[in-house]
């Protein structure tokens, strides 16, 4: 019996062999299928998505200013302003003749050269021309009004008025040996007007913020210290403004919020988006990676500010440019576009449908289709961008 209990013992444990073996074999199977499906399912998706992604060579080069305008992209060829569809046809054409520079803003366009304005509404067509008596440095455009920084670099006039040139107001005095450096509207009616200097004269270089109402008087003037301020947004009701160090919170009026203040040392501002609610997304980049001359930049990583958030994205390789738009970062290296939502760390690549033998050198800009313009050496293409 002691035998016959151990034959039994061995028979049922090659028995229990056997069923893990098929349980195993059976595991395995199952795995491998639920594999495929996944591989199938991101095969179909990024396929698809692969063949979105529309890409049209535009009739300009890349030195001609190629700049995007709402859902247009405009180019200067050296006398005349051409707004193109992100598809390359002419929507319309301006004869403004030779040396003009141009600014846009949300709803219309400005260019200058020398003394002489233009203000051109989206269509192309002018509602103000004019000589402004002196030479014209630069023009930002709200929605109401224009700003015209004209004068000397150190003895400059802001001129404010509304499109059709009836002045609005004037000011000089606040910028004496100062060196103006750029201006913008804020506030739901273009109501607040924001000034970025620098006191060149001083015994250190002091970037200083001044805040106007338009039409009345100025309500602030803000201290920035010696770190160069390069750029204002406003957002959210707060204008945010970045220096080399730090990015700083104020109120309509000036009045700084300290909770808002953030160290950004190493990084710089390169694109921001305004969501329907909340707070913008403020895209950063390594200050060391990017490029302010023709070469290629290198970004390998980024960085997004939103409503007191601070993330980090590490990209699958290094690019030339990257965007925000909506809710997604877009990354655009030399043959691959990068996408990823703003709440996730992983980017899905999808490669360019360049023609052969073309690399992306520069991302110039993204209108608000959205669509990327790109270099690619001295030829433009717009890349449709997924959603």
């Amino acid at each position: 019996m002691q035998g016959g209990g151990r034959i039994s013992r061995s028979r049922q444990g090659a028995g229990q062999g056997r069923r893990k073996r098929v349980n195993l074999r059976t595991y395995l199977i199952l795995a491998l299928v639920a594999l495929l499906l996944v591989a199938c399912y991101w095969f179909f998706i990024r396929t698809r998505s692969a063949a979105e992604l529309t890409v049209h060579k535009l009739p300009c080069t890349a030195d001609q200013d190629v700049t995007p305008f709402g859902r247009s992209i405009l180019y200067y060829d050296g006398s005349t302003l051409y707004s193109l569809t992100s598809g390359g046809s002419v929507r319309w054409h301006q004869n403004l003749g030779p040396g003009r520079r141009f600014a846009v803003g949300d709803n219309g366009i400005a260019a200058w050269y020398g003394s002489d304005l233009t203000i051109m509404g989206e269509g192309g067509n002018a509602t103000y021309k004019d000589n402004l008596g002196e030479n014209v440095q630069f023009v930002r455009l709200g929605r109401k009004f224009f700003a015209a920084v004209v004068g000397e670099d150190t003895s400059a006039t802001l001129l404010v008025r509304n499109m059709d040139g009836t002045s609005v107001d004037e000011e000089r005095e606040a910028f004496a040996n100062m060196l103006l450096m750029d201006t913008g509207f804020y506030g739901e009616n273009d109501q607040y007007l924001w000034t970025l200097c620098l006191d060149v004269y001083g015994t250190a270089i002091n970037s200083v913020m001044n805040t106007f109402q338009v039409g009345k008087m100025n309500t602030g003037v803000v201290d920035l210290g010696e770190f160069l301020a390069y750029k204002v947004l406003f957002e959210n009701n707060r204008l945010r403004v970045f220096t080399t160090q730090q990015m700083y919170t104020y109120d309509y009026k000036g009045v700084q919020n300290v909770s808002g203040t953030m160290l950004v040392y190493g990084w710089q501002l390169i694109d921001w988006a305004q969501p329907e609610r909340g707070g913008a997304y403020m895209l950063l980049a390594p200050t060391s990676q990017l490029s302010s001359t023709a070469v290629s930049s290198t970004i390998t990583e980024l960085r997004l500010l939103n409503d007191g958030q601070d993330r980090r994205y590490h990209l699958p390789s290094s690019c030339v440019g990257a965007a925000v738009s909506g809710r997604k970062i877009y990354g655009i290296s030399s043959s691959y576009l990068y996408v990823a939502d703003v709440d996730e760390q992983r980017f899905y690549g999808y490669r360019l449908p360049l023609p052969e033998g073309t690399a992306v050198t520069r991302l110039l800009g993204v209108t608000s289709e959205p669509c990327a313009i790109v270099a690619c050496g001295s030829e433009v293409y717009s890349i449709a961008l997924p959603r």
